[in-house]
Formats: C-alpha cells, structure tokens, sequence
C-alpha cells in the first residue's frame, strides 16, 4: 500500500504484538513506538521488520504526540494502531482508496472498531459505534486528554466504512481491571477538572459523534446512581441482553468501571475539603 505508515505504541505486548504485526504486512513503513518493555515486544517487533523507538510513558496523549513529532515516517499518513488490535484486509484496502483521492484539507479519517469477548463481537453492549480518530496527516493533528485521548485538527473529518477488530482480553480478565484501574484513576482527575466547565446542552445534538458522545458523557456524570444507569443502558436500551453471557459480563465490568471513576471522585472531593 502507497502513503501510508503504520505506528503502534506499546509496553510489554508480547502477547498481542506478533498478531497486529501480521495484519499490518500490507505496510513497508511500520514503527513500534515502546514504552521500555521489560518483556519480549522489542524482539518481536524486530523479528517482523518494524523500526523500534522507546521513549518513557507520561501519558497516553504524550505519547501519542511524542511518536507522532519526533519520528520521521515515510509517508505522510500514519494509521495508529493499538497492539491488540487488527487490521483486517477489507480496512486496509478502504484506506488506501480514501489516501488516493483526498486533497490536503482532509487530515483525519475517523473509524470504528469491533469488540470482542469470548469469541464474540459485543455489537450492542461496547456501546458500538463508537468513532476513533486513528488515520492521521502528519503534522495537522495535535492529540490532548491524558486518558481517553482526543484528536484535534484544523482540517477537514472523513470516516471509513470498515472496522478495527479489537481483541481487549488477550492479557486477561485481571489485566483488564489492572489497566481500568489505572484508567479510572486518570478519568477521575480528568472529570474533576471539566466539572467546572458548563454543559454546552446544544452539543447534545451535534452531527458530528465525537462532539456528541463528549458531551453525553459529560451529562452523565450529572446523573445519580451512574453506574446502574450506565448497566441498565448498556444492557437493555442498547440491547447488550442479546450479545448473550459474554454482553453481560461486559455490562457488569463497564458498570464496575464506572462505579470506580465515581468513588475516586468522592475520594477527591473529600480529601480536598478536609
């Protein structure tokens, strides 16, 4: 495929990094952007022909715009790829289509991915689609947020058709709530800072679904009980009942998920007022 590079960001993805590689063969130019893994991703990534550079984690923003400034790819196009995902044939023949006919005031193509949990795509309860920000012009795109991140531009959003497939629980069920963990902690810090700033109620029905989901998430945090609520959304208005047991369980985790973003923001609140 012509104009297009490929950047992964890693730490200690032994276990998902050989897979994501294979489906990105279609590209000469693929760069492993590593964290100082203490693991055997540095050695995989060589083994299948990418170029290796390792800068210490910050944060996932950081990161993202660490790889995307300082490295010197060979396309202006980067399709940012996270290790446990894949790129699937069908994907990466749309995005070489969209590269060769769009002109420069275009600097991000937006995509959706598919979730999957014991075998089986989460099509109602992930709460898909949700649109990511992952095919970027070098240079037109600054990424903010330190969790979560948040792609800006001053050009011009198209979307593809075609999907990521996203393999979240390839490290396992205690890798995940290890990581959410994590996640949680920074989500909290997060919405204690946007909570000053007003609720822009007329994003609520922007066309543009990042806008969107932004500010219905930004409601959400206004709404008692948020993690039954996020459940019971998930579960039943989202129809997650019918992505059987594993939609359940991944109701279940979402909302403890949530339920753990709201007690950290307590914590915060309470330490704060003492």
């Amino acid at each position: 495929m012509a104009n297009v590079s490929v950047l992964i960001l890693t730490l200690n993805e032994e276990v998902n990094l050989a897979d994501c590689l294979k489906s990105c063969a279609w590209c000469d130019d693929v760069v492993v952007f590593d964290s100082n893994s203490t693991d055997r991703t540095v050695e995989i990534a060589k083994q299948h022909g990418a170029r290796v550079v390792q800068r210490a984690f910050d944060s996932y923003a950081g990161q993202r715009m660490a790889a995307l400034n300082t490295v010197t790819y060979k396309y202006p196009w980067v399709l940012m790829v996270d290790a446990d995902e894949r790129v699937p044939a069908s994907l990466a023949n749309e995005i070489e289509q969209a590269i060769n006919r769009v002109n420069e005031q275009t600097t991000i193509f937006r995509m959706r991915r598919k979730d999957f949990f014991f075998g089986r795509w989460l099509r109602r309860s992930s709460g898909y689609p949700t649109w990511f920000g992952r095919l970027v012009r070098i240079g037109r795109v600054r990424v903010e947020r330190e969790v979560n991140e948040e792609y800006l531009t001053d050009g011009y959003i198209e979307h593809l058709q075609e999907h990521l497939e996203h393999f979240p629980f390839n490290k396992g069920i205690a890798w995940w709530y290890d990581r959410h963990n994590r996640y949680s902690t920074m989500e909290a810090v997060a919405t204690a800072a946007e909570r000053s700033e007003q609720l822009q109620w007329q994003h609520l029905f922007q066309t543009d679904p990042i806008q969107r989901r932004r500010a219905l998430k930004r409601l959400s945090y206004k709404v008692p009980g948020r993690p039954v609520v996020a459940f019971l959304y998930l579960y039943f208005i989202r129809l997650g009942i019918f992505d059987g047991l594993p939609g359940l369980y991944y109701c279940a985790m979402r909302a403890s998920y949530e339920l753990m973003i709201d007690i950290k923001c307590k914590e915060m609140w309470f330490r704060d007022k003492q």
